[in-house]
């Protein structure tokens, strides 16, 4: 079974222009989906529809078997782990304390969270590589180091699906690979993973199954090899692309060429 399915899905902004329609999809457990295309397609927006932060015109959407609209913000969180493309600190929380809030969906409204609790952060903030922070405030800490304390979080969350919304934008080069590596290690241990990226070759890096929205909100889905060609590229970003093998690296990366 399906761990999130977009049937015929369409939305727009106040009844003004489209974004995006005719929208059809599933992901299963251990799937990676990258979702590309131009500034303005509606990848975000996309992604904000399936984690409920906003609502379709038409269509439905499924988590785990069950329409999303049917499901209660905390049934729902036990299935999608999102990770926005900024978030702003609000309150000092230290970073371990901001971690262990993903865990919210799993404990009672007026309960604190518990020794599992804490000790589920820890891990989650060992397998980002962000122990070393833990007792500095959220607030305090760098955009790059907030986004890695948001995927740690919504890692402690445990979800079936795990959203992120172009999460190597705040980091630098090693980073971003890290992070790439990451999404990987979530495949193999049986998250779906779906990311937005403007970055082609982070989609070949990571081969799965790709989404291409292009300027008129037409979405294209299908594997790496399908989706990813010169022709689809050029179209798209409006820019001379090439796929290239590189021997060295053992791989097809994409290059703008001048």
């Amino acid at each position: 079974m399906s761990v999130i399915a977009v049937d015929n899905a369409a939305f727009s902004y106040g009844g003004g222009r489209r974004i995006f329609g005719g929208v059809s999809f599933s992901l299963e457990r251990g799937q990676i989906l990258s979702v590309i295309g131009p500034n303005g397609s509606g990848k975000s927006t996309l992604l904000n529809c399936m984690a409920g932060l906003l609502k379709l015109d038409s269509g439905e959407i499924w988590l785990n078997g069950k329409n999303q609209k049917s499901l209660k913000p905390k049934e729902a969180a036990k299935i999608i782990g999102y990770v926005p493309q900024n978030h702003l600190p609000v309150y000092g929380y230290t970073v371990r304390d901001f971690v262990v809030m993903g865990r919210a969906p799993h404990i009672g409204i007026f309960a604190s969270p518990g020794a599992l609790e804490y000790e589920m952060a820890e891990r989650a903030m060992e397998t980002i590589g962000i122990s070393h922070i833990a007792e500095r405030q959220y607030t305090e800490i760098s955009g790059g180091e907030r986004q890695q304390a948001t995927i740690a979080r919504v890692i402690a969350q445990r979800p079936k699906v795990i959203m992120m919304d172009e999460p190597t934008s705040s980091l630098d080069y090693g980073n971003q690979m890290l992070v790439l590596r990451l999404i990987k290690r979530l495949s193999s241990e049986g998250y779906a993973v779906i990311m937005t990226t403007h970055t082609p070759d982070h989609a070949i890096m990571l081969g799965g199954t790709v989404a291409l929205i292009d300027r008129s909100g037409k979405l294209r889905v299908g594997s790496t090899e399908e989706i990813m060609n010169e022709e689809t590229l050029k179209e798209v970003y409006r820019v001379n692309l090439k796929l290239v093998y590189v021997e060295q690296a053992g791989r097809v990366a994409c290059i703008p060429v001048s």
